[in-house]
């Protein structure tokens, strides 16, 4: 239980990498806020089901307001917040030549400016409490680029950007900050891939397949716990040797 006694803040936790986390932190102990568009009603009674503890959260990340409310639910029911994943994150992919200012300012929106609300609200309990661990979710495409993703990757290379700022900002009091770049993820995201991608992403990984949600999962786990005490404002690649 590696988590035992600490109160979490997943966000996109509704389905995928986000539920993935929420279900394996509450098994390692954490109580669990679960932020989604939509209530994330199934994630919680999943958790609930297997003797975790869980609260459903309605809101966009995109919205200060809403990231404030999600923080106020977590600390009102559990008494601190000691972990917040930034997970929340959406496509809509285009080429560059082709997307529209809507399609690139609703990805930034979500995918970074949405972490940089949460955390800054989340980062006031974890100050005071001189202690806490935040985890955002980026992607390989932010470290490599990707045509047809522009906005997409521009988000995500954005979250590693602010990963480094918040874990200098924040080390002095005990708060660390890293980030995890999954590669091809079996996801909703991932089920438009076409069979020639997937095919090729599989032959050129050395591990030889797609990563599943728990694989993310496992190392958020890591980075959330004591263990990961002494590392902060790093990168953690997991896509199964994709980028080698």
């Amino acid at each position: 239980m590696r988590l035992e006694g600490k109160v979490a803040l997943v966000t996109g936790a509704s389905r995928g990498i986000g539920r993935a986390i929420a279900v394996s932190f509450a098994s390692e102990g954490a109580a669990v806020g679960c932020l989604a568009t939509k209530p994330p009603a199934d994630t919680v009674a999943e958790i609930e089901r297997a003797g975790g503890r869980a609260v459903e959260i309605a809101g966009d990340v995109s919205s200060p307001a809403d990231a404030e409310f999600a923080v106020d639910v977590v600390v009102t029911k559990f008494g601190r917040l000691d972990i917040l994943v930034n997970n929340a994150g959406i496509t809509q992919d285009g080429l560059l030549l082709k997307m529209s200012d809507e399609a690139w300012h609703r990805v930034l929106e979500v995918n970074l400016t949405g972490a940089f609300y949460m955390t800054r609200v989340a980062a006031k309990p974890m100050l005071k409490q001189r202690a806490g661990r935040i985890v955002n979710i980026a992607s390989i495409v932010g470290l490599s680029g990707q045509a047809g993703q522009a906005n997409y990757a521009a988000s995500k290379a954005g979250l590693v950007g602010l990963t480094k700022s918040v874990a200098k900002e924040f080390g002095s009091r005990g708060i660390t900050c890293n980030v995890i770049a999954p590669g091809f993820i079996e996801t909703d995201m991932t089920e438009t891939l076409s069979e020639q991608m997937r095919e090729s992403v599989i032959k050129t990984a050395p591990l030889g397949r797609l990563g599943q949600p728990t694989d993310v999962a496992d190392v958020a786990v890591f980075l959330a716990s004591d263990a990961s005490a002494y590392i902060t404002g790093q990168v953690i690649v997991v896509d199964g040797g994709l980028s080698l």
